[in-house]
């Protein structure tokens, strides 16, 4: 298990996106390094921490799509929804979206 914490939303004034992002990113190529095969990450941030679900769906979608341009040793990915809002934004996302 690789444990990552997400950014708290300050209306966009503290580089949540990059933070974000990075929390994706970092969480993948540590799991690369530890050889896994499969990863599965919640909706980070979306929760307690206010980041706006439609654009956290849209930056953890791009940040995967981004890691696996440059690494295909895992084979599978998924976000894990909590919730029908959070699942209804990530199954919208095309992947000319991003």
């Amino acid at each position: 298990m690789i444990h990552t914490v997400g950014p708290v939303w300050n209306g966009g004034k503290k580089d949540e996106e990059l933070l974000l992002r990075n929390c994706y990113i970092n969480s993948l190529l540590l799991a690369a390094e530890y050889k896994c095969s499969t990863v599965a990450f919640p909706n980070i941030s979306t929760g307690i921490y206010r980041f706006p679900k439609k654009l956290a769906a849209e930056l953890s979608v791009k940040a995967i799509n981004q890691f696996l341009e440059s690494d295909n040793t895992i084979k599978q990915i998924k976000i894990v929804c909590f919730d029908d809002e959070n699942f209804q934004l990530l199954s919208a996302i095309q992947p000319n979206d991003v």
